[in-house]
């Protein structure tokens, strides 16, 4: 399991029906591989929201998500799991089935929300614009194979 996450000053997703946003938080790209399970899920989520990407009073990065009162934006990104080694079109062989990463990411969201974190979505396998207002810009690639993270 991949997630980027994006120290933002807001996000919004839109498509023709829905339309999420957030202040100050985490724009987080998801991207799921055949192979990831729910601890990943778990394990990645406590990560992240403990994450310390957020300067303190004096400037260093000592403050975490929660501490900030700061909110997700959550989207499901398949194509982190593109295989570009052999021609010119990337493969996603790689990724999930998308029936299993639907769940699997839902998973991911209500772990973070059980966390005490607001967590908005996009809509999970379809077209979306995503405005993202980077803050830093600060962004941390997170991954977790077999429960663990690497």
């Amino acid at each position: 399991m991949k997630v980027v996450v994006q120290r933002v000053k807001s996000a919004a997703v839109k498509n023709d029906t829905i339309h999420n946003k957030i202040g100050q938080g985490y724009c987080l790209l998801v991207g799921l591989k055949a192979s990831d399970t729910e601890e990943d899920a778990k394990v990645l989520a406590k990560k992240i929201a403990n994450a310390r990407l957020f300067e303190d009073v004096s400037g260093k990065l000592n403050d975490n998500i929660q501490q900030i009162d700061g909110e997700i934006l959550s989207i499901s990104q398949f194509t982190l799991y593109a295989n570009v080694k052999k021609g010119n079109r990337p493969s996603f062989t790689d990724a999930m089935h998308p029936t299993e990463a639907e769940q699997l990411y839902e998973k991911f969201n209500s772990y973070l929300t059980d966390l005490g974190i607001n967590v908005e979505t996009g809509e999970f396998g379809t077209d979306m614009s995503i405005d993202i207002q980077n803050e830093g810009p600060v962004t941390v690639i997170y991954e977790s194979e077999d429960g663990k993270i690497i």
